[in-house]
């Protein structure tokens, strides 16, 4: 699928249709669309005069032209309060009339948001928004589909009609940008939607690798016995009990020469998770395949990082493995030591998220970390929390948190901050180690989350807990049925704002 930019009228381009962005309250139309209204004989106005369509936030009617102009039909879509409308709501947006154009049998469509939309929007930022809602909109995962749905005509050819005399070239690179970002996001959605043998830690490994070979990054793929060599026992306990090797995914990305500063971004790699001898209910457990979601998160947003280039060096640890009951397994009661020498009394064997990103963790900051972001699908407390809606973190540091918070803004993804008060970490205090793994259920996400804190050794660091956005139940604006690919856009974000310092 191509964007291009063009300033011609739409009234002559042969698309299939075009979609048309009206705010809510209009009355009257202006520009081209007043242009396309007139040789429609003003049932465009008609119909906003009287109601039929308000410009409500992604409401939507099809008008067929029957030939008076050369799109066959325009796609009203409502763009909601002008007040309101920003980079999310534009994406949004632009992934439902993207769909909808699909759905219809478009194989090309025009894009015309109006000149105010364009004046009020930095071209950079506008035409990012298009780009995202349009190649994020339309994913789908049907690789192991043997029959495939009726074949629908795939959208190939997009063209943003713009009024504004805005420059071109700044559009343009906002369209590339977002390319980039969206096809990463796709990428970590492929990730997660892959079953539990079809993504192993093995097959992990190699798809960082063509990660790291695209981009030109150093790479390295620690094995089970380099990981005996370190001391990460609390990741090796994890994985005791599957057949499949564990892997520690090891990524970097040198963007500045200049400075020996790394950021970390680690994220948990849980291929697969029955909940280890403290086995998960059947029902949804094959759902426990999007365990490592954090994990493709931070693949996803080092192949942003790579294809967006900013001055910053990121180094990623994933450490991956399965999470099985077997006669090897990991045992509720056992005490392990932790790559930093700590050690921890298991008291939950599902609670095995945190213990593989303790050794990530120290692992980062044997290569050099001196921050460091995490991210995984951590608690269901955090779903019982925040729902589908937003993603929950903590954090030891005010000045990476606020850097984050400008970077979900920016991607539109929805964060909170929890509480990390010291009253919290008396839940994790252990009779016979230094810390076990659970706090119990109360403050669930909390407790998880200063678990981790544990062992960053006072290095800033902010908790991504993705475990309640890491799917959307429904088709809705740019996001699709399944697994949203969240954090990609957001960690891409926050490498750029950090390179600025």
């Amino acid at each position: 699928m191509k964007i291009h930019i063009m300033k011609e009228s739409m009234i002559s381009l042969a698309v299939d249709s075009v979609i048309l962005g009206i705010y809510e309250g209009t009355k009257r139309l202006e520009g081209e669309a007043k242009e396309i209204d007139h040789k429609l004989g003003g049932i465009l106005e008609q119909m906003l005069s009287l109601e039929e369509f308000l410009g409500k936030k992604m409401e939507q009617q099809i008008i067929h032209t029957l030939g008076r102009i050369a799109p066959k039909k325009i796609i009203l879509i409502g763009l909601g309060s002008e007040e309101k409308v920003n980079e999310e709501a534009i994406r949004n947006v632009i992934g439902q009339g993207i769909r909808t154009a699909q759905r219809i049998g478009s194989k090309t469509t025009a894009i015309y948001l109006g000149e105010a939309l364009e004046k009020k929007m930095c071209p950079i930022s506008l035409g990012e928004s298009i780009a995202e809602g349009a190649f994020m909109s339309l994913y789908r995962f049907d690789k192991y589909k043997t029959q495939k749905e009726e074949k629908k005509e795939k959208l190939e050819e997009i063209y943003f009609f713009k009024t504004y005399e805005a420059e071109d070239e700044q559009l343009q690179k906002g369209v590339d940008r977002g390319i980039i970002l969206a096809q990463s996001v796709n990428l970590a959605r492929d990730l997660v939607n892959e079953p539990g043998n079809g993504m192993t830690p093995r097959d992990l490994a190699e798809i960082a690798s063509k990660i790291a070979l695209k981009h030109g990054m150093d790479i390295e793929v620690l094995e089970k016995e380099d990981m005996e060599g370190l001391g990460m026992n609390a990741f090796l306990g994890v994985s005791k009990g599957s057949a499949e090797p564990p892997k520690l995914i090891f990524l970097e990305y040198k963007g500045r020469k200049d400075t020996d500063e790394k950021i970390a971004f680690v994220g948990k790699g849980i291929t697969f998770d029955s909940g280890g001898i403290s086995i998960k209910p059947a029902a949804g457990m094959e759902e426990m395949k999007d365990d490592m979601a954090g994990a493709a998160a931070v693949i996803g947003a080092m192949d942003a990082i790579g294809g967006l280039k900013p001055e910053i060096n990121i180094i990623a640890v994933i450490p991956a493995c399965e999470n099985l009951p077997s006669g090897t397994a990991q045992k509720p009661g056992d005490v392990v030591k932790s790559m930093n020498g700590k050690t921890i009394e298991i008291i939950n064997t599902d609670a095995e998220g945190r213990l593989i990103l303790a050794d990530g963790i120290s692992y980062a900051m044997h290569r050099g970390a001196q921050k460091i972001v995490d991210i995984a699908t951590l608690t269901g407390a955090c779903v019982v929390a925040f729902g589908h809606v937003t993603t929950g973190a903590l954090t030891n540091n005010d000045g990476l948190w606020k850097n984050l918070q400008e970077a979900s803004e920016k991607a539109g993804e929805k964060i909170w901050q929890m509480p990390a008060f010291e009253e919290y970490k008396e839940l994790l205090k252990s009779d016979v180690a230094d810390i076990k793994n659970t706090g119990g259920r109360w403050a669930g996400m909390i407790t998880a989350g200063l678990f981790i804190e544990a062992f960053v050794e006072n290095k800033p660091w902010v908790h991504i807990d993705i475990a309640g956005t890491v799917a959307s139940q429904k088709d809705n604006g740019y996001r699709v049925k399944g697994p949203t690919g969240v954090g990609v856009r957001t960690l891409a974000h926050l490498a750029e704002i950090l390179s600025k310092y």
